[in-house]
């Protein structure tokens, strides 16, 4: 069988709230193939199939979406992620 497995998640190196970096990564097979980091601020391909998908991805609407993660998703939640 076949193994797909998508990965958000949010880094917190402090409190600050400038200090948080949003991860989406696709990972096949135990390998990750694509991954989107807000710090670098585009989507990073590392198997042959996931530059194709990165290079695609950077220049359409995918890009827009995830550049607006980091507010909704990772600082929305720092509270929670604090407090815990």
């Amino acid at each position: 069988g076949y193994f797909f497995q998508v990965v958000r998640q949010c880094r917190y190196s402090s409190k600050d709230l400038q200090g948080i970096e949003f991860i989406h990564s696709y990972v096949f097979n135990q390998a990750e193939n694509i991954r989107f980091n807000s710090t670098v601020g585009k989507y990073v391909g590392y198997t042959e199939l996931g530059v194709k998908n990165a290079e695609a991805w950077n220049k359409g609407p995918e890009l827009a979406g995830e550049l607006g993660e980091l507010e909704r998703f990772c600082k929305h939640n720092a509270d929670l992620h604090y407090s815990t």
